[in-house]
């Protein structure tokens, strides 16, 4: 860093100078500041958007700007997001739509779109890779930063760099993000965490000992319900009580785990901002109103999944070479098929062809099933669209589902719609024109 930027300790959120005096920006006249003694030596980020499915649909929908919403959908469905509004009635993602119906009879349930908010996760992981490319994606809406060295390229820096940042996505996507500043990425994400909505804040080397000290174990990323009782029944309350434990006699105690967690509540991690992506697998799925039987219905459904599974993917340049068929009978037996394929699938024409004979096989019309899902594994950057030798029109599906890709993406999911989905949209329209004049609570 250079000299000048080792004098920052405090920076205006609205325009990244450091010229507040009397608590007010010289430069813009904004009282909103982030100040810290080791603001300017720190480089390591955790940016992560605010109820981001929830601020999209807000955002699009000025109408549901102030009102609790939910995304998800469905009355044996489950919460996919829930705006920070939603959550001071207790709602909380993956809880049970029903649950939800009663803690808040009036919230707003919207169904959501993958592709839409596949998009802007995208437009939002460009706008941090202008800033460096070590950018390690956690999630569609979240991602670990190393800005180390990034001062001389955009005469900022890091903490300069990531207020603009926040500035940008709020002003060019629409959205908030929290920002967690620190050295390392354990606490880089810690600190994102105490400052939301739209927050940012800064753990440093001289302040992360006393503030981890204070924390229970379960304050740890990664620690469950049963880890954390297994703890308290040893006496290990709190990170101050990890810390008078050797790194030995917690690694024998509780394994690789209690080894982890010595050095974390030291605020020690030494992994790397890695911009490949670890991510084991790709997959969606969804839950029926009602039990279903009937194979043609099961198709439909597992077209779905198929083509939110390809979104997913398309997203994050992931393909998979093995794809994979899950179903959760109504007495809630779960039942998964897999197929290894010769080449990665990313399209929703393949990984459904390679699932449907699996579908098939299973369904006999006697079983009724609740979940139906799909997911590709085996991850690796696409190889391009192979077409199938057995199916001398697989290229053409292929290239058209590449072109209904950019239609939808621009235009809204109902731009470009297969024979399948267009008779699923129009049994929709139908099912909702049948309901009228009472207002359904749900979406199918």
């Amino acid at each position: 860093m250079s000299s000048r930027s080792t004098e920052i300790s405090k920076l205006c959120r609205d325009c990244g100078t450091n010229s507040f005096v009397a608590e007010v920006c010289a430069a813009c006249g904004s009282r909103r500041a982030v100040s810290h003694k080791e603001l300017n030596t720190l480089s390591i980020a955790h940016v992560d958007c605010d109820a981001f499915y929830c601020s999209v649909e807000k955002r699009d929908n000025p109408a549901i700007r102030d009102k609790p919403v939910v995304v998800g959908g469905g009355r044996r469905g489950v919460v996919s997001a829930a705006c920070y509004h939603a959550r001071i009635f207790g709602v909380r993602s993956a809880m049970p739509m029903f649950q939800v119906m009663k803690l808040c009879p009036d919230i707003v349930v919207v169904k959501g779109s993958m592709e839409k908010y596949a998009y802007e996760g995208g437009r939002i992981r460009e706008m941090m890779r202008a800033l460096t490319p070590l950018v390690e994606p956690l999630s569609i809406d979240e991602a670990f930063l190393d800005l180390t060295g990034t001062e001389r390229l955009h005469g900022r820096s890091p903490a300069q760099s990531l207020i603009k940042l926040q500035n940008d996505i709020l002003r060019e996507v629409g959205v908030t993000v929290s920002i967690g500043l620190s050295y390392n990425k354990f606490l880089a994400k810690t600190a994102s965490d105490l400052d939301k909505p739209n927050g940012f804040a800064v753990l440093g080397r001289d302040d992360a000992q006393a503030f981890l000290s204070k924390q229970s174990v379960g304050f740890i990323y990664g620690i469950g319900p049963a880890f954390a009782a297994k703890l308290e029944k040893a006496g290990l309350r709190t990170i101050a009580d990890v810390r008078k434990r050797s790194d030995k006699e917690m690694a024998q105690r509780f394994g690789d785990h209690g080894l982890r967690l010595a050095r974390l509540a030291r605020g020690e991690d030494h992994r790397r901002v890695n911009p490949v992506s670890d991510r084991k697998s790709v997959s969606a799925e969804t839950t029926f109103n009602t039990d279903i039987s009937n194979l043609e219905q099961l198709k439909d459904k597992l077209w779905q999944v198929c083509l939110k599974t390809a979104d997913r993917s398309k997203a994050k340049n992931l393909a998979g070479r093995t794809v994979t068929l899950k179903l959760k009978t109504a007495q809630f037996k779960s039942i998964t098929r897999r197929r290894t394929l010769q080449q990665p699938a990313q399209l929703a024409d393949k990984i459904f062809s390679e699932l449907e004979p699996l579908l098939e096989a299973e369904v006999d019309g006697r079983k009724s099933y609740r979940l139906i899902g799909a997911g590709i594994s085996g991850l690796s950057a696409p190889v391009g669209d192979i077409a199938d030798m057995l199916d001398v029109k697989s290229a053409k599906r292929g290239a058209a589902e590449r072109a209904s890709d950019i239609a939808r993406a621009k235009f809204g999911s109902d731009a470009v719609t297969t024979g399948r989905g267009l008779r699923l949209r129009q049994a929709k329209l139908k099912n909702i024109a049948e309901s009228l004049p009472r207002k359904p609570k749900f979406e199918d």
